[in-house]
C-alpha cells in the first residue's frame, strides 16, 4: 500500500478513537461516584500518557504493522505475541459493538422508540457496524479523511457542554460518593478501569504503521499529542455534565451530553449536541474498524492467523477480516441487547478495556526487555525511558485489578478461545 497517513490523520486516528463513545456515554456510568469521578479521569490520563510514551518509543524502534502485537512478538516470540494479538483483536470487536450501542443511545434522543424497543435498537446498531465496515472496505485513504473530519466536528459539542457547565452549572454542590464502600485504593482502581475505556484506542495510531508517512517520527508525536488532547477534553467535559445534570438523572441517561445541553441551549441546542455525539461515535467506530483490520492482517502475515485474514482486496484493505469482525460484533449485540442500553454498554466496555490493558502491560514489559538488549549490545538506554516503561506497566496492572474477579474471569476465557485459532493457523501453515 502507498503511505497516505500523515501527522494530522494519525493524530485524528488517536483522538478520534479515544474521543468516541467513552466521553459521551461514561458520565452515566460514572454518576454513582459523583465528584470522585474527576479523580478517575485525571489518574487515567496520567497513566495513559505513560503508556503513550512507551508505545511511542516502541514505534520509533520498530515501526511495524500491528502496534503492541508487533512489539510483543519481537520481544518474546510467537506464542506470547499471538495471545496479545488475539486479545487485542477481540478488544476491537468488543469495542465495535459497544460504540454501536452508544450511537443508538444518542440516536434515541431523536427517535425515542429505540430506547423502549430492544429489537429495533439492536437492528440499528448492527446496521451502523456494516456502514462503517463498508467505508473501510472502500480503502484506507477514505478512512483517514473521514476520521479527520469527524474528529474536528465532534469537538464542538464537547466544548459547548464543558464551557456551559463550568459557567452555568453548580459543580461545587456535586457530592463525592463511594457507592460500594470500598477502600480508597479499590475505589480509585474501579473508576480507573471505567474511565480507561475512554483512553483505549491510543494505539490505533501505531497499528497501521505500513500506511503512515515517516512512522518513526509521526507515530510517537501523534500518540503523545493525541493523549494530551483527549485528557484535557475529558476532564473539562466530565465536570461540565455533572455540574448541569443531577446525579440521579445522569445515572439513567442514554444521552448525557444532550441532556446537559438542554440546560444551556434548550431543546434545539441539545439536538445539536446529540448530533455531535453521533458523529463522534461514528468517527470512533471508523478508526476502531480500520485498526482491527490492520491488526489481523499483521498477525496473519506472521502466519499466526489464518491466511484469509491477511489478504487484501483490490483497494488494499483486508476485506475478509473486516467482514468477520463485523459479523462477530453483530452477534454480540444480538445476544445482549435485551439487557438495556446502559447495562450492555458497561459490560462491553469493561471486557474491551481489560482486553486492551493486557497488550498495554505486555508492551511495557517488551520495552524493558528490548532496552536490556540494547544495553547488552552497547547502546545507551536512558533511565527515564526505563522508569516510564515500569510506570506504564504498573499503571496497566493497577487498572486491570479494578476490573473485578468476574470481568477478569470472562477476559481469561476470551483469551483461551484463541487457542483453537492458534492451532488451526499452525496446521494451515504446516508449522510444527
Amino acid at each position: 500500500m502507498s503511505r497516505s497517513i500523515g501527522f494530522w490523520r494519525c493524530w485524528a486516528l488517536v483522538v478520534g478513537s479515544m474521543i468516541g463513545s467513552g466521553v459521551f456515554m461514561l458520565p452515566a456510568v460514572l454518576a454513582p461516584y459523583g465528584k470522585y469521578s474527576v479523580l478517575g479521569w485525571l489518574i487515567s490520563g496520567a497513566g495513559t500518557i505513560l503508556i503513550a510514551l512507551t508505545l511511542g518509543r516502541l514505534a520509533r524502534r520498530s515501526p511495524h504493522l500491528g502496534g503492541p502485537y508487533a512489539y510483543v512478538r519481537e520481544a518474546f516470540g510467537e506464542i506470547p505475541g499471538f495471545y496479545v494479538g488475539w486479545g487485542h483483536w477481540i478488544s476491537y470487536v468488543l469495542a465495535t459493538a459497544s460504540i454501536a450501542v452508544a450511537f443508538v443511545g444518542y440516536l434515541a434522543f431523536f427517535w425515542p422508540q429505540l430506547a423502549s424497543e430492544p429489537a429495533l435498537a439492536g437492528v440499528t446498531a448492527i446496521a451502523l457496524i456494516w456502514i462503517t465496515t463498508g467505508v473501510n472496505i472502500s480503502g484506507v485513504g477514505s478512512v483517514g479523511v473521514l476520521q479527520l473530519v469527524t474528529t474536528l466536528l465532534k469537538l464542538l459539542p464537547l466544548f459547548i457542554v464543558a464551557v456551559g457547565g463550568i459557567y452555568l452549572g453548580d459543580f461545587e454542590s456535586v457530592p463525592s460518593k463511594n457507592p460500594d464502600e470500598q477502600s480508597v485504593i479499590f475505589l480509585i482502581a474501579s473508576m480507573v478501569m471505567i474511565t480507561m475505556w475512554a483512553y483505549t484506542g491510543i494505539e490505533n495510531g501505531s497499528v497501521p504503521a505500513d500506511d503512515v508517512i515517516d512512522p518513526g517520527r509521526t507515530i510517537p508525536k501523534a500518540l503523545l499529542f493525541g493523549t494530551l488532547t483527549g485528557t484535557a477534553i475529558y476532564v473539562a467535559a466530565g465536570i461540565g455534565v455533572m455540574a448541569l445534570v443531577p446525579l440521579d438523572e445522569l445515572g439513567k441517561s442514554t444521552a448525557p451530553f444532550a441532556d446537559a445541553a438542554v440546560y444551556i441551549l434548550g431543546a434545539a441546542g441539545a439536538s445539536l449536541v446529540a448530533m455531535g455525539a453521533m458523529i463522534s461515535t461514528l468517527g470512533a467506530m471508523n478508526g476502531n474498524t480500520l485498526a482491527a483490520g490492520m491488526l489481523s492482517r499483521a498477525i496473519a502475515l506472521d502466519r499466526l492467523f489464518p491466511d484469509r485474514m491477511g489478504q487484501l482486496n483490490n483497494r488494499g484493505v483486508p476485506q475478509f477480516s473486516l467482514v468477520l469482525a463485523g459479523l462477530i460484533a453483530s452477534v454480540l449485540i444480538g445476544m445482549n441487547f435485551s439487557r438495556g442500553l446502559v447495562s450492555i454498554f458497561e459490560l462491553l466496555i469493561l471486557l474491551s478495556t481489560l482486553a486492551t490493558l493486557l497488550p498495554y502491560a505486555a508492551s511495557a514489559v517488551a520495552e524493558l526487555l528490548l532496552q536490556q538488549r540494547d544495553n547488552s549490545e552497547g547502546k545507551s538506554v536512558h533511565l527515564i525511558a526505563r522508569l516510564t516503561a515500569i510506570a506504564a506497566f504498573s499503571f496497566s496492572l493497577f487498572a486491570i485489578v479494578g476490573s473485578g474477579l468476574e470481568i477478569a474471569l470472562q477476559g481469561f476465557i476470551l483469551l483461551l478461545l484463541g487457542t483453537p485459532v492458534w492451532y488451526f493457523s499452525r496446521r494451515s501453515h504446516q508449522i510444527y
